[in-house]
């Protein structure tokens, strides 16, 4: 799993939540920093072989960024990825968010165990190295809080 955030956005106390609930639920995560390009995500997602990419952003800048990142996964064969987004999305943006391909689309308050469960459940079956085990309370303190 890498957890990014893409543009200027400097705000990445979220995404450092996310990446530890996700780490708590049973998975590998990856946490880029921030302030990272469309190339850079997309290089780390090919060099650490992932399975999903979770774009944290609040920037605004989500309809410029997002369409160069998928761009470049396509450009780089990269088809099989799962693809998210999460932060400060208007909803009238959503669609053509969806359209793109990145799925999984979380605001603020989205409980990190909704999160967690998404990723387990949408991660291309052929991409899973091995079963997580089940979601329980003590494997994401806090799961029930809202990012």
């Amino acid at each position: 799993m890498l957890v990014a955030k893409p543009g200027l956005d400097g705000h990445d106390r979220g995404a450092k939540v996310i990446a530890r609930a996700l780490r708590d639920g049973g998975m590998e995560v990856i946490y880029t920093g921030i302030r990272q390009t469309p190339q850079m995500i997309v290089e780390a997602a090919i060099q650490e072989d992932v399975d999903a990419i979770l774009m944290s952003i609040l920037s605004g800048a989500h309809m410029a960024i997002f369409p160069k990142v998928m761009e470049l996964l396509r450009e780089n064969g990269v088809d099989d990825v799962l693809v998210m987004a999460g932060g400060i999305l208007p909803d009238e943006d959503i669609p053509a968010i969806e359209a793109m391909g990145v799925k999984g689309n979380f605001g603020p308050g989205t409980p990190l165990a909704t999160i967690i469960e998404y990723v387990r459940t949408h991660v291309a079956p052929q991409r899973m190295r091995q079963a997580l085990a089940p979601l329980r309370a003590a494997d994401a303190e806090g799961s029930d809080q809202p990012a």
